[in-house]
């Protein structure tokens, strides 16, 4: 699944962004309303962490215009501000949930699950291709009637490729949106989490799935 991070402190954004990815999603990060509204409108994001306090606007106008451009994902604002009357301005604003400053990461990855698991009218929680089956909440992955032993990095690589089945990505879509890293040509970093990951996909299927694309990168086929 896909968050958008928008804060501008950078130290808040190195912690969220170092434990959502390491929990498996795939993270863009946006520092100001106006880089923010840009991201909104040209992804798709499962959930937005949304900081109230930005340096060209706030969360609560942001969030309200998110929902009147039609976003349906869930919104989880993150603030320092505690009072009865911030909690329910952010929420009539069209957040979904409010988390005050300080807080621990773990509440933070449990709040992000919750809303995620609310969010099966905006987005099916479920991928499937072939064989493959894998369910976004609880984020297991079934290969025929088996369950894959995925690590995150793993699960996030396979989640990549079935969003994206029978066309080819290169190895720099998958370096900046499953990594969230800038393409290292001298790197073999993703052609070693894709071999473990066709061995693993071996291991239940005699389907090889995860094709080599020369020239491009990889594919995802039935063939």
């Amino acid at each position: 699944m896909r968050i958008l991070v928008v804060d501008d402190e950078k130290k808040m954004v190195m912690f969220l962004k170092k434990g959502l990815v390491e929990a498996g999603y795939s993270v863009d990060v946006a520092q100001s309303v106006s880089s923010a509204d840009a991201l909104q409108g040209a992804n798709d994001y499962d959930l937005i962490l949304l900081d109230v306090m930005l340096p060209d606007g706030n969360g609560f106008d942001a969030a309200r215009k998110f929902r009147s451009d039609g976003y349906a994902g869930q919104i989880l604002l993150l603030t320092a501000m505690s009072s009865t009357k911030d909690k329910v301005r952010g929420l009539d604003s069209g957040a979904d949930d409010y988390l005050t400053k300080p807080f621990s990461f773990d509440e933070l990855l449990a709040r992000v699950r919750a809303l995620l698991r609310r969010s099966g009218t905006a987005q099916s929680p479920m991928l499937e291709y072939g064989v493959i089956k894998m369910d976004l909440v609880k984020r297991v992955v079934r290969i025929g009637s088996d369950d894959a032993a995925l690590t995150a990095k793993e699960f996030a690589l396979l989640e990549y490729f079935l969003r994206n089945a029978d066309r080819p990505v290169s190895r720099t879509e998958l370096s900046e949106h499953v990594w969230d890293i800038h393409f290292d040509p001298g790197s073999n970093v993703i052609d070693v989490y894709i071999n473990n990951l066709r061995k693993k996909i071996a291991q239940h299927t005699k389907n090889k799935y995860i094709h080599t694309v020369v020239g491009v990168g990889y594919a995802l086929r039935k063939e």
